[in-house]
């Protein structure tokens, strides 16, 4: 399975329609997403189930978690297929954005990884452990690092805890926080890596068999998220790429080719 998309090529700034971004095609909805496994997905729906719903469908590879959801509200791509429900609410919330969920698909795990230890119980006191640095996945790490014993955090702390709800820490760990993409890279420099499951994939992880802890699935408020500006929310062709993305033959591929991944519908 090819690991890396071709880039959509993008004009510079077009003319507005209903959806106002062109790629090659100017009929093509042009999708950002993380290269794995949102990308794949996309490209599997292009390949194979797009033309007879009447779609063209170019995507956008981004690389780190940014860059996405200003060229959406930019006008630069026609939706985004990255992220979960809270980053999406963090971002709209500091950007006064009008971003809107349109289907939720899949729950990416974020996992603890260690090139240094073989098991959580072998974490050294004042371990170092490397976190996503924006606040949604970071809050989800330490959520991580509480629900296994690894910290006690203030019961007000919510879905944003940050390292001032830390209200116990036993093994004294000292918390790195790091820009998501960069955290695979950080393995060879931290006890513990808390990893977006979509980077542990890129970086030829596999969460159920190399994470020294994982997210479970059950209750799990980060589900992806197919997103739109809102004023697009009932345009036909992102209703259509609703409906794929949450086909049985989209939850067989994913099931298939992404095992620890857990599709939502």
């Amino acid at each position: 399975m090819k690991r890396h998309l071709a880039t959509a090529g993008i004009a510079g700034l077009l003319a507005v329609t209903t959806l106002s971004a062109c790629g090659a095609d100017s009929d093509a909805l042009v999708v950002g997403a993380s290269p794995t496994p949102h990308g794949e997905i996309l490209e599997f729906i292009a390949d194979n189930l797009a033309e007879d719903a009447g779609l063209t469908i170019e995507v956008q590879e981004f690389t780190d978690y940014v860059q996405p959801n200003p060229a959406l509200t930019n006008g630069d791509i026609d939706a985004n297929f990255f992220q979960h429900q809270p980053y999406l609410d963090e971002y709209n919330a500091a950007e006064d954005g009008d971003l809107v969920p349109v289907v939720e698909v899949l729950i990416e795990p974020l996992g603890g990884y260690s090139s240094r230890i073989d098991s959580i119980e072998d974490l050294p006191d004042g371990a170092q452990v490397s976190i996503p640095s924006d606040s949604t996945n970071g809050g989800r790490a330490l959520d991580l690092l509480a629900a296994n014993g690894l910290i006690t955090l203030d019961a007000a702390s919510g879905t944003f805890a940050t390292e001032s709800d830390i209200v116990d820490n036993p093994k004294n760990l000292e918390i790195v926080p790091l820009e998501a993409a960069q955290l695979p890279r950080s393995l060879e420099d931290v006890d513990l890596a808390i990893i977006n499951g979509n980077y542990a994939l890129e970086a030829d992880l596999t969460p159920k068999e190399d994470s020294l802890i994982l997210e479970k699935g059950e209750n799990n408020p980060f589900a992806n998220v197919l997103v739109v500006r809102e004023a697009d929310k009932n345009d036909e062709q992102i209703k259509k790429l609703a409906e794929l993305l949450t086909s049985d033959e989209v939850r067989t591929f994913i099931e298939e080719n992404f095992p620890n991944s857990i599709p939502t519908f």
